[in-house]
C-alpha cells in the first residue's frame, strides 16, 4: 500500500539509508519507482529539487550510481550520492516499463 500510494501522489523514486524490507523494495520497482540508497542522510529541505542525469542510462547500462544533485530554490546545488543495489535484469526492465503491468503486457 505504501509504495502505491506514493505513485498515486506522483512518486518517480524513493530514496533511504537501507529498505527494512525487501517486500517494499520490489513494490516500489513494481509500481515503477527506482529504490535509491544514500549513503549519508540527505540535506535538503522543503522546495529543494533532486536533479538526477541520465536515469534511463544508468539502469540500461547496469550501472548501480546515479550522478544526482539537489538544487536548492536560490540557484546552488550540491551532489547527492544515489545508488540502486542488487537491482535484476527484470527489475530493470520492470522499471523501465514504467511498472509491472506494462512489463507482462509487453
Amino acid at each position: 500500500q505504501a509504495a502505491s500510494c506514493q505513485k498515486v501522489l506522483g512518486g518517480w523514486a524513493n530514496l533511504c539509508l537501507e529498505y527494512a524490507t525487501k517486500r517494499y523494495r520490489s513494490n516500489l520497482i513494481n509500481w515503477g519507482m527506482i529504490p535509491f540508497v544514500t549513503e549519508n542522510e540527505p540535506d535538503f529541505k522543503v522546495g529543494d529539487y533532486i536533479l538526477v542525469l541520465n536515469a534511463v542510462n544508468t539502469i540500461k547500462d547496469k550501472t548501480d550510481k546515479f550522478e544526482s544533485y539537489v538544487i536548492s530554490p536560490d540557484g546552488s546545488s550540491k551532489k547527492l550520492s544515489l545508488s540502486v543495489s542488487n537491482m535484476t535484469d527484470d527489475e530493470r526492465q520492470i522499471i523501465l516499463d514504467g511498472c509491472l503491468i506494462n512489463y507482462y503486457r509487453g
